[in-house]
């Protein structure tokens, strides 16, 4: 059983011995086994390729993902799994005072690092961003080193994300400003399917209604960084 998932601490990443964890694989990991759907295979991936490759049926399943309308024409969608705000990755100090999309679109100057057809960038350009100030790149590394290097003066991502990769990567003079609620809300990520797929679908979304929210979820969930109000906004939250 294929699973597609990307190098995006604390979601999927490797260990040192080269096996795969992060919060998504071991929640796809323990669906997988729940059905019985056979041996759970992680495949890496790029951003870019999720959706296509599950559509294309290279993978069954991919690591989670904002399920908006665009994506929905391409793919179905479980439950959703986890609830984040963004956040901008900067130097330390953070040198241009950014306290979210809005101060990058009124900075003038800014450039601001994505993750091709990633939400955030659709984010950054709703919010006056302009398209010229935009730099994008096809991994978090890539995107990461880009402000690392002074190319790029913030990376906006889940925060989540970004808290995930520093405490693998303590060396680097880089901080996380979180999002604001009161600019954009969390956003809910699910696990995608082929829209040819329901049978799957409704199986996984089967074992995450009785299992979100659980003991064991939440024990697993704490051990990736997140909280119990993070998991009580989709603990109890339906299928869209």
């Amino acid at each position: 059983m294929k699973f597609a998932y990307l190098i995006e601490p604390p979601f999927n990443h490797k260990r040192d011995d080269g096996t795969v964890t992060g919060c998504d694989v071991e929640l796809a990991r323990m669906v997988f086994e729940t059905i019985g759907a056979g041996p759970f295979e992680p495949v890496e991936t790029e951003f870019a390729d999720l959706l296509p490759g599950v559509a294309e049926g290279r993978w069954r399943m991919t690591t989670g993902l904002f399920a908006t309308e665009e994506r929905r024409q391409l793919a179905s969608f479980s439950r959703p799994v986890w609830a984040l705000p963004d956040g901008l990755l900067v130097a330390v100090g953070n040198p241009l005072a950014l306290s979210g999309y809005k101060s990058l679109a009124t900075s003038g100057a800014a450039m601001l690092a994505v993750i091709r057809d990633q939400f955030q960038h659709c984010s950054a350009v709703e919010f006056g961003v302009p398209e010229d100030r935009v730099m994008i790149f096809e991994t978090y590394t890539e995107a990461c080193h880009a402000v690392r290097d002074g190319k790029a003066d913030a990376y906006a991502s889940v925060a989540r994300a970004h808290t995930g990769f520093l405490e693998q990567h303590p060396e680097l003079d880089l901080e996380v400003v979180m999002v604001p609620a009161s600019e954009k809300q969390p956003a809910f990520g699910s696990f995608a399917f082929s829209k040819q797929d329901d049978e799957l679908r409704q199986q996984v979304d089967a074992v995450l209604a009785d299992y979100l929210g659980s003991p064991d979820h939440r024990a697993m969930m704490a051990g990736f960084g997140f909280s119990d109000a993070e998991i009580d906004l989709v603990a109890n939250r339906h299928p869209d």
